[in-house]
């Protein structure tokens, strides 16, 4: 079930972000030597994700459906299947140590009508976080766990989720963290700004 979600949400965020205007962040983080952020020796790594991607989605592009603030409103119907998720990168985006290499960071709150699932928070770190970490979420003096696969993290306890969202909706920002499987420590900070916009838009095509 873990791995299913897992891929799902990778190939929707991955593309999303082929939407966006720029992913492009200059930050640090692990990531596996063969995906480095910017290196010449492997130009066609990133590139190759898309396709991917768009295979997984059955082909469907996600249609964006407004930008409010720092977060995007989407809508995709991979194999007839609707998805309507908000979308933003952090603004802020540190490492312990740092100067490593890493992937765009992305927050992504998906609802699937069809499976009965409303607001779905996640997170695509840009790395491969540590075997059996949590991650955390803060928001304000509210704090969240959050349990952790490959690159993607979900909130633990899923009878806080909708508690979690609210809080989302009233912060003015999040702050992520989280430990790669090389033992580096990030720190991502998300502005909220347009959340509740965007949720809201995404729910209107998503009802």
């Amino acid at each position: 079930m873990i791995d299913l979600r897992s891929r799902r949400i990778a190939a929707w965020l991955a593309v999303a972000a082929l939407a966006l205007p720029s992913v492009a962040i200059a930050q640090q983080a692990d990531a596996p030597p063969s995906k480095p952020k910017k290196t010449t020796a492997k130009p066609a790594a990133k590139p190759a994700a898309a396709p991917t991607a768009q295979a997984a989605l059955g082909g469907a592009q996600p249609n964006l459906l407004g930008q409010y603030g720092d977060w995007g409103a989407y809508a995709a119907s991979p194999a007839g299947t609707k998805v309507c998720f908000a979308l933003a990168k952090p603004q802020e985006a540190r490492t312990n140590p740092p100067g490593k290499p890493r992937d765009p960071p992305y927050l992504f709150v998906a609802s699937r009508p069809g499976e009965n699932v409303k607001n779905e928070v996640s997170v695509a770190i840009g790395y491969s976080f540590k075997p059996g970490a949590d991650a955390t979420v803060e928001v304000g003096s509210a704090k969240f766990a959050m349990y952790t696969q490959s690159d993607g993290a979900w909130i633990k306890n899923a009878a806080e989720e909708a508690r979690m969202v609210e809080v989302m909706r009233k912060g003015s920002d999040m702050v992520v963290t989280g430990v790669s499987a090389r033992g580096t420590q990030s720190t991502d900070r998300y502005s909220l700004k347009g959340l509740s916009q965007a949720l809201d838009r995404a729910a209107q095509e998503c009802r």
